[in-house]
């Protein structure tokens, strides 16, 4: 069945009054966000975030239970070594890579940063499988930096919406930095990519029940939820 569909508006582009608004109702309906990667410390933070890449944060979540446990610094990951960690990564989509790049990071954490996670992008992306999202990622949930991680969730939203269009991952990510008022640019990214994840959907987004819908651009919106 398909769904049915408004007839297509002009986009409005967004004033700073309406990009307030929004962020206002995505604050209050969640004050204080978190992440649903489960973790205890900055290191096991920079590990799930690097395995989430291409799979979901409860298969990270299944590996990391079983892992940390056992392993959850640089030097009790680099004792496993690669053959080792892959046996706790099976849940991980591309496990394999990612066994390879979980120890040469802890390897180049050693060697270079005392067994530490670094508190800045350049050395947070010179670390095997370590990325422009992972880095945003560490820098604001452990050091509290206003930086905004954009995943596949916050690309759907920020151009569905009409929030902050690009056609790239870092272009999205600019103008979100460079348009969100500066108190909610801390948690913007939860946010955003909770909305993408159960409200902003890919395929049948579900507008009915969406606290930001007539804030948001979106031609296509459902008139009903299909779930």
């Amino acid at each position: 069945m398909k769904s049915a569909r408004t007839t297509a508006r002009p986009r409005r582009g967004f004033t700073a009054a309406r990009r307030r608004k929004l962020f206002e109702r995505l604050r209050a309906a969640n004050p204080e966000p978190l992440s649903e990667l489960k973790y205890g410390n900055p290191f096991e933070l920079l590990v799930a975030v690097m395995l989430s890449a291409h799979t979901t944060d409860r298969s990270v979540n299944a590996a990391t239970a079983r892992l940390f446990p056992v392993a959850n610094t640089p030097q009790a990951l680099l004792a496993l070594g690669i053959n080792g960690v892959k046996p706790y990564l099976k849940s991980v989509g591309l496990y394999n890579a990612k066994a390879a790049n979980l120890i040469g990071l802890c390897r180049q954490l050693m060697e270079l940063h005392g067994g530490a996670v670094p508190a800045n992008r350049e050395a947070l992306e010179a670390l095997p499988g370590v990325g422009r999202k992972t880095a945003n990622v560490v820098l604001n949930i452990a050091f509290g930096e206003a930086t905004i991680a954009v995943d596949t969730h916050i690309f759907r939203v920020a151009n569905r919406t009409g929030l902050a269009p690009g056609r790239t991952p870092l272009a999205v990510e600019a103008e979100l930095v460079r348009t969100t008022p500066a108190q909610f640019r801390r948690d913007a990214h939860h946010w955003l990519l909770l909305h993408g994840r159960y409200v902003c959907v890919a395929r049948t987004p579900r507008c009915p029940g969406c606290i930001i819908r007539d804030l948001c651009d979106f031609p296509d919106k459902t008139r009903a939820d299909l779930r």
